[in-house]
């Protein structure tokens, strides 16, 4: 009888040690051909895994295998770990472009830590408390919409920036009315049901732009509609919808919805289709901000695994571009103890 071998256990990416074989399958994004000094091509990519994301690099890449690789996608990957300028990366020695069975694709979509019906539990309960009988009629809606509520708790809520994992989405959005409920009292004047009704809504068009079955990227409708669209395509429909059961939303009310999706991204050059002018528009954008950008530089310092660094390595993260800054990783008050 022949002896039943086991599958090399995986080796992820958070728990890389320098010097290491890796032979694997990863995800891999923002594949370019660069150019050394000495003026011979090199690959350049980012490649990931459900537990982190790390620089690759192959120094005897050519134009012919560039040409053969998705510039996001996933590859099979041999080649040895090297710490660079305090980071880790993947020095590629073969690659080649491969598609995931079901068992490599969990390893490969990274998914929230959080329990997923439990925090739409916890969503519904707060649309459940609001006030205003038309808004929260235009909630159930949302909330009846089966398939929609299905994408809802699967989708990422960006393809990299920040929540990009399974279920980001809903943790984002489930955030955002948690700070509201701190938020909101604080500013009496504000119209709660609009902040909250607005906070579930503002990116509810991400379940259609992006697609996370086969990794993350966007869909068709993403590229030529985006979420801020559709966002404001849904409201439209399920307002009439909830007119046609008997509940009108009326006009004022719909419009500022329509506003504070269209605004929601703050500026022109960010995306939006208006700048927030209305107060409850101007907590959506701002809370929205503030809770994307703090998940982006918590994730990028990982204090945890920090704590745990080599002498060597680098108090600084990479330039975030979307911060436009270096992050400083520790936490001072743990130092020089």
């Amino acid at each position: 009888m022949a002896q039943q071998t086991t599958a090399p256990e995986r080796k992820y990416i958070k728990d890389l040690l320098p010097n290491q074989f890796i032979d694997t399958v990863l995800t891999m994004n923002n594949c370019q051909l660069g150019q050394t000094r000495g003026g011979k091509p090199f690959l350049k990519c980012l490649l990931s895994d459900k537990s982190g994301q790390t620089a690759g690099r192959m120094w005897n890449a050519t134009e012919e295998l560039f040409e053969k690789l998705p510039t996001d996608g996933f590859v099979w990957v041999s080649g040895q770990t090297q710490p660079y300028q305090g980071q880790m990366q993947i020095i590629i020695e073969d690659i080649r472009p491969t598609q995931p069975n079901p068992e490599e694709l969990a390893d490969l979509l990274p998914c929230t830590q959080f329990d997923i019906g439990e925090m739409f539990a916890a969503l519904t309960q707060r649309l459940g408390a609001l006030d205003h009988p038309a808004i929260k009629a235009l909630a159930q809606a949302y909330l009846d919409d089966e398939a929609l509520m299905h994408l809802f708790r699967q989708a990422p809520a960006a393809m990299v920036l920040h929540h990009a994992y399974i279920g980001g989405l809903l943790e984002h959005t489930l955030q955002l009315m948690r700070l509201a409920d701190v938020f909101c009292p604080l500013y009496p004047q504000l119209n709660r049901d609009l902040v909250v009704m607005g906070l579930f809504i503002h990116d509810l068009g991400k379940c259609v732009e992006l697609s996370w079955t086969t990794g993350f990227s966007y869909s068709e409708d993403g590229r030529l509609v985006g979420h801020i669209g559709r966002g404001a395509i849904m409201l439209e429909a399920k307002a009439r919808a909830v007119a046609e059961a008997g509940t009108s939303v009326a006009e004022p009310v719909l419009r500022v919805l329509h506003h504070i999706i269209l605004s929601h991204h703050g500026k022109p050059e960010f995306g939006a289709l208006k700048v927030p002018a209305t107060p409850e528009a101007v907590a959506v954008s701002h809370l929205d901000d503030m809770d994307a950008k703090l998940q982006m530089v918590i994730a990028a310092a990982d204090r945890e695994r920090f704590a745990q660094r080599s002498a060597t390595e680098s108090t600084f993260t990479d330039k975030i571009w979307a911060l436009e800054t270096q992050i400083y990783r520790p936490d001072p008050t743990t130092l020089g103890q």
